[in-house]
């Protein structure tokens, strides 16, 4: 595999030694720093034994260069590839006894363990930083050592939701217990902040590699990565997917799995199947569906047909419909097993990586666009609130915020966590008959905003009603103050003030007496001062409480604000 033409680019852009042409050379003692730019990271201690076996001269032409780079990565490969092939074999479960709930045991998948991990080595084996880790192998709970410097989760979380993580934030060199453990805590409030629920999860869990919590936070992940393209903004041509009397409305109130479920019918329509699909177990173990499902959305000079029909037996078919979705590059998640057996997870995660791929949608055309009605995105104060919501653990899993909220449900949990007994559940109707349904979830709403009310929200003006509606701005007002009082209730909880909940001027009044103590210049006068915007007040307070924490030499200076970042 001779370099390409952008690594070619990329090591004249760092050498003056290299012509863009690919011409030149490099000197002995910067052949690793290239290898890294190309995409490998060969430790200090390997690439000085593999330069004693090469007989490297002072000066090493580009075409050596290049031999070097393709057995190295050649030899990367072909480790992954013997870590793919034993995937197919890999089934069945284990057990372990819970170290938090006594007589309480969990049940390991072995095919979530090889899922997983094959998806971590498929998306992450190029991020240098993760060079010494990867590939993930299967033997010795490798997937559970490989995590417990939180390097890995934080990649995985940027790869889901692009940003989150501040790599300024990573610690990647000296990894001593304690550094690992604060990439694990980072870790985690970053995978709460995009809506994991990381409820009876710390740290040390995730460093012990206790199984079920590693794949259960591993899982969350994934999916919320897989489920951050299926929206409008992404895919246009999901309109394409409506209903007749429908609009596009009602899909912003579809699940992801709903509109997985949609998408996959529409393609077998328009291949002219009868058949359709209604769950992700029972009705996928034939294969069937899927090979009509590749057949419709490959590029045609895919090359994928309809010869698994032709198989016997579920895995063998299943077998030969994989070898197809390979052909689309879309062959993660699932073994011939998984996909016989009708295991969910890991078939609903397969499907999306499809979509993601190939959803095949026409977008609308310039007579369509004139009857559609305009696209609203979610905004970044509803994605906060929804993040909120499901790190919450709340269910069902909030997707979209206004239509979740409609019957109440969800509101009550929120209420239940923040104060632990307020919600009568006697009076909550938690199943809806199709007559009297739209009464009892106005019904529960009211219920909510009378609880609102003695938590005492301001809710003048708003009744159950607004909230059945989706009325937006009614519905976030009740939303931020449920958010408040659950911030306020840890800040009771951590100060042990008991149900004496600290108001707004307290905390402000605590802030500027924590820095003026620790000598800090910074104060604020309330939560929308204009000071806070550029963070240093934020930065202050973090050195006040817990001096040395910050690393200055890590911040941005603005123009204008270099005195700024500077403690005191």
């Amino acid at each position: 595999m001779p370099l390409n033409t952008e690594q070619i680019a990329d090591l004249a852009e760092n050498f003056k030694t290299i012509t863009e042409s690919g011409a030149g050379y490099i000197d002995k003692a910067e052949v690793q720093a290239a290898l890294k730019i190309c995409g490998l990271d060969v430790p200090g201690f390997q690439y000085r034994e593999l330069a004693d076996k090469w007989r490297l001269p002072e000066q090493v032409s580009i075409a050596r260069f290049g031999e070097i780079y393709s057995e190295l990565k050649s030899e990367k490969d072909q480790q992954v590839n013997r870590w793919k092939s034993r995937i197919g074999s890999v089934t069945g479960a284990y057990t372990i006894a819970s170290e938090k709930q006594d007589m309480t045991v969990h049940t390991i998948r072995l095919e979530e363990e090889v899922a997983f991990a094959n998806w971590i080595n498929s998306n992450l084996s190029a991020d240098p930083d993760l060079a010494k880790l990867l590939p993930v192998i299967l033997e010795g709970g490798d997937l559970y050592h490989k995590i417990e410097d939180g390097l890995i989760i934080c990649k995985l979380i940027n790869l889901a939701v692009p940003g989150t993580v501040d790599e300024r934030a990573i610690n990647k060199k000296n990894l001593n217990t304690y550094r690992k453990l604060e990439n694990l805590t980072l870790a985690l409030m970053s995978a709460q902040a995009i809506g994991c629920n990381i409820v009876n999860i710390d740290n040390h869990d995730l460093a012990k590699g206790t199984p079920h919590l590693v794949l259960g936070l591993l899982w969350q992940i994934i999916r919320i990565g897989l489920f951050s393209q299926i929206d409008l903004k992404h895919v246009p041509g999901l309109f394409r997917l409506l209903r007749e009397g429908e609009t596009l409305d009602d899909l912003r109130r579809l699940s992801p799995e709903e509109i997985l479920m949609r998408w996959v019918n529409y393609h077998l329509q328009n291949a002219g199947i009868d058949r359709r699909l209604r769950n992700f177990t029972s009705d996928i173990m034939d294969s069937e569906i899927y090979t009509h499902l590749l057949h419709q959305i490959a590029p045609r000079h895919a090359g994928v047909t309809l010869s698994p029909l032709q198989r016997v037996g579920n895995v063998d078919r299943a077998g030969a419909m994989l070898c197809e979705a390979e052909k689309l590059d879309c062959r993660e998640f699932v073994t011939p097993n998984d996909v016989a057996a009708g295991n969910y997870k890991l078939n609903l995660a397969f499907v999306a990586n499809l979509f993601n791929k190939h959803p095949n949608l026409p977008e609308p055309g310039a007579d369509e666009m004139v009857d559609m009605e305009e696209v609203v995105e979610e905004t970044r104060e509803e994605k906060t609130y929804r993040n909120w919501m499901n790190s919450m653990g709340v269910d069902p899993y909030v997707n979209w915020l206004y239509s979740d909220l409609m019957n109440g449900l969800v509101i009550f949990q929120l209420y239940d966590i923040i104060r632990p007994g307020i919600v009568n559940w006697k009076r909550v109707v938690k199943v809806f008959k199709k007559l009297s349904g739209m009464m009892d979830a106005i019904q529960n709403c009211n219920y909510a905003v009378e609880l609102g009310k003695q938590l005492r929200f301001s809710l003048v003006g708003i009744q159950g009603k607004d909230i059945y509606d989706g009325n937006q701005t009614l519905t976030l007002a009740l939303v931020w103050q449920l958010m408040r009082a659950y911030t306020l209730t840890i800040l009771a909880q951590c100060t042990q003030s008991g149900d004496a909940l600290p108001a707004d001027k307290d905390i402000i009044q605590w802030v500027n007496q924590k820095l003026e103590s620790s000598g800090k210049q910074s104060r604020i006068k309330s939560f929308q001062d204009p000071s806070i915007s550029n963070a240093k007040v934020v930065l202050d307070l973090v050195d006040a409480i817990k001096p040395d924490t910050i690393d200055w030499s890590l911040l941005a200076r603005p123009a204008g604000l270099v005195e700024t970042v500077k403690p005191g």
